[in-house]
């Protein structure tokens, strides 16, 4: 179990996880737009167990969750006009991390998932000495990689309105291109939020232990 606490200009809501060895290496944990719900402080408690330090910020300064797509809509359009104050919240977590005494001294890791992952993306092209893996779970950022460092793994779902399949190979084209290493990987038959276990429409197990399985493999990698 980990605790609670606050992050950010705003002092957004915020989970962090510590392994029970007391130190590790860092990982940033940042949520879709359903807001800083129990299906990631889980994410957080999973990487704790693993050894790692996991932090994830709420991206809403109040704080919000939801469990309706309408709601989510309407927080990530509120989120969109002022991504100002998204970016305040990630770089003051990310410096949160990275600053804690748990924290071992090497590069951090972040998984993203959908709005979050674009995040993910964005801080790693923002922080190349600071972010060394970054793991991106249906979510896509075409932005500059030709300053980044990080290694990319990715997530994506084979049927999927939000990030179609096209957008995502031109997102990994443009990455190798910059030189960076990045795996994606595509799940056949699964749809947007097929890791998430509270949205029983879209949540495939098999396929989500396959993804949590590949994403312990790349951090222990890439953060050891």
């Amino acid at each position: 179990m980990g605790e609670w606490l606050h992050v950010g200009p705003a002092g957004n809501r915020a989970y962090l996880a510590v392994p029970a060895s007391g130190s590790g290496a860092g990982v940033l944990v940042l949520h879709a737009w359903w807001g800083l719900t129990s299906v990631f402080t889980d994410v957080c408690d999973r990487l704790a167990a693993e050894g790692y330090v996991a932090l994830a910020p709420s991206l809403y300064a109040d704080g919000v969750t939801t469990a309706s797509i309408a709601e989510a809509e309407a927080l990530v359009a509120a989120h969109d006009r002022a991504p100002a104050e998204a970016e305040a919240v990630v770089q003051a977590a990310a410096d949160h991390l990275r600053g804690l005494p748990a924290v071992a001294d090497a590069s951090m890791g972040v998984i993203g998932f959908s709005l979050g992952a674009y995040w993910a993306l964005h801080l790693s092209q923002e922080r190349p000495d600071d972010v060394g893996a970054v793991v991106a779970v249906y979510g896509t950022n075409h932005g500059d990689y030709s300053t980044a460092r990080a290694a990319y793994l990715g997530h994506f779902a084979e049927h999927d309105d939000f990030e179609p399949l096209e957008a995502v190979r031109a997102l990994e084209t443009k990455m190798r291109a910059a030189g960076r290493e990045v795996t994606f990987h595509v799940y056949p038959g699964t749809g947007h939020w097929f890791v998430e276990p509270n949205r029983p429409d879209a949540y495939n197990a098999a396929a989500a232990e396959l993804v949590w399985e590949r994403t312990m493999a790349f951090l222990q990698a890439r953060l050891a």
